[in-house]
């Protein structure tokens, strides 16, 4: 895999999203990225951006367009600081929730990218990694 263009973004307050989904929308684009796939991408981002937000104060987004066997994509990772995950299994299950909300964030997002990972420690954290290809499903 090869990186082509690499960013970062501190995303520490509400205000910061709009550039941000901006910034994603600039990289999906330069890619060439289909209308429906960079509404994926975006909404995706966004649902992980307004989580990193809200369960850890903030942190900061690496945005990469990348390249493999010719195919090129938008890398996402969002890496925090914050109270870390007690059970990954478990926040990926639809409808679980340790906020007020629906519990659609990380499996929501999941679905909509191509590659996702995510790692948690308590107390120290969280990263996810999103990749989404110029013709993702």
């Amino acid at each position: 895999m090869i990186t082509l263009t690499k960013d970062t973004m501190q995303i520490v307050r509400e205000q910061d999203v709009v550039p941000f989904r901006n910034r994603v929308r600039e990289y999906a684009t330069k890619i060439g990225m289909s209308l429906v796939n960079q509404t994926k991408l975006i909404t995706a981002a966004s649902e992980l951006v307004r989580n990193m937000l809200k369960y850890a104060s903030g942190g900061k987004v690496i945005l990469e367009i990348i390249s493999k066997n010719a195919q090129s994509g938008v890398r996402l990772t969002f890496v925090d600081e914050g109270p870390g995950i007690e059970n990954v299994q478990q926040a990926m299950q639809d409808g679980f929730s340790t906020g007020k909300s629906l519990g659609l964030g990380l499996p929501g997002a999941r679905r909509l990218v191509n590659e996702f990972n995510i790692s948690s420690t308590p107390g120290q954290g969280t990263t996810v990694t999103v990749i989404h290809w110029k013709h993702g499903r």
